[in-house]
């Protein structure tokens, strides 16, 4: 009997273990099409994009949220498909190998020895919900360095703000693709 009502407490306890968690949602970045460019200055140049640096968080696969400068957060149940700098740096080398600017364009991990060096500093790159208000924000810093000297050769902050459809991690997911896009377009004019 004790053994029954033992057996039977211990199914009546865990009974919330039982339950299915919700589904984790992993989105992308897109990577756009964009189309290559006639001449340049630097086409005959190889160039190593390096990994970038965050300055407010740690660049991890979580989706970012912030209802206030004080107040934010991370979404549970939704996560970019890899570390965010790692989706960025493929992007940009995919975004700049297809516009053909340069001879090469591999990360920093290649052996390769560079002609240049494009680096990054991310100051945001999250959801911005305030009131009825939502937005995907990107805020980044691109420059290009002589890797030969290690002069500065040009430097830009690219940022933009962009509506989401929805307040959610989906929304805030469509939005920053809409940005890429943008970003593809603004990165390979300011590099032409």
């Amino acid at each position: 009997m004790r053994y029954m009502m033992l057996v039977l407490s211990f199914f009546l306890l865990s009974g919330c273990s039982f339950k299915e968690a919700p589904v984790m949602k992993v989105y992308s970045l897109l990577i756009p099409q964009v189309s290559p460019v006639l001449g340049g200055e630097y086409r005959n140049k190889i160039l190593k994009v390096s990994y970038p640096v965050g300055l407010g968080e740690k660049l991890t696969d979580g989706m970012l949220y912030s209802y206030s400068l004080s107040d934010s957060g991370e979404y549970l149940n939704s996560r970019w498909s890899n570390n965010i700098g790692r989706l960025l740096q493929g992007s940009v080398i995919q975004i700049l190998s297809q516009s053909r600017l340069f001879k090469v364009v591999v990360p920093f991990t290649s052996n390769i020895e560079e002609d240049l060096r494009l680096e990054s500093t991310i100051f945001d790159f999250s959801h911005h919900v305030r009131g009825k208000a939502s937005y995907a924000v990107v805020s980044i810093l691109f420059t290009l360095t002589n890797a030969e000297t290690g002069k500065l050769l040009k430097a830009k902050r690219f940022s933009y703000r962009e509506n989401t459809p929805t307040t959610d991690a989906k929304g805030y997911a469509e939005a920053t693709n809409r940005i890429m896009v943008k970003l593809s377009r603004d990165l390979v004019r300011w590099l032409k």
